[in-house]
């Protein structure tokens, strides 16, 4: 049960802190200082979480990442179901504070289409997440590189949203977006299937590419 505890709470402050710095600094797809600092606290909630509730639950805070776990055969499928349903009520709660205290006016942090397509959205969100999760696999392979894997999946994470944000906003998260999307409502809720599908479709597909690339020749 910790480990479900452990995973609302990290969900919980992704949500809250780098979605709600988005929506107050007023990030947009133009480069500007709110796109930079949007993205550095994607990246450093990652860190903060890493280091704090990572020997809890292993600091996944993305169904997208567990279900690579899942595929990798590092965790069950009883974890695996515990672990999102965590995830998603940490956004929702995350969301819903952040609602409470701003309102709707700043935008939650919500993901949108990018130039109106499902379909292109679906592509980045899929390369997105690919690239955040292999990261998070090989970072994760070794107990040698334990001490810098919360250092390295922060900064892949920030690495993510500097091209990200530009298309969609940057999801690789379901629990992320869903969150933000429930409380906007409207187009915001519309379109957050495509937050939800094509980050797992990327977590399940860095799972195969690492377990290819991985496995003895």
């Amino acid at each position: 049960m910790k480990k479900y505890i452990a995973e609302f709470i990290g969900t919980f402050v992704l949500v809250f802190f780098a979605c709600g710095t988005a929506a107050v600094t007023g990030c947009t797809a133009e480069g500007n200082a709110a796109y930079l600092i949007t993205a550095l606290a994607f990246g450093l909630v990652i860190v903060a979480m890493a280091y704090s509730i990572g020997n809890v639950s292993g600091c996944h805070i993305n169904p997208a990442v567990s279900l690579a776990m899942l595929c990798s055969g590092k965790m069950s499928v009883t974890d695996f179901v515990g672990y999102v349903c965590a995830q998603f009520l940490g956004g929702i709660a995350g969301a819903g504070l952040l609602a409470a205290l701003t309102g709707k006016a700043y935008g939650l942090g919500t993901n949108g289409l990018y130039d109106g397509s499902a379909i292109k959205s679906i592509i980045i969100e899929i390369i997105l997440t690919c690239v955040f999760v292999l990261a998070i696999l090989g970072v994760t392979s070794k107990k040698e590189y334990g001490r810098i894997a919360g250092l390295v999946i922060g900064l892949s994470l920030t690495l993510v949203h500097l091209l990200g944000i530009f298309f969609t906003g940057t999801s690789v998260n379901p629990a992320r977006s869903f969150g933000p999307a429930l409380f906007m409502g409207g187009d915001a809720l519309k379109c957050v299937w495509v937050f939800i599908v094509a980050p797992l479709i990327g977590g399940a597909l860095a799972a195969v590419i690492y377990k290819f690339l991985d496995a003895e020749n």
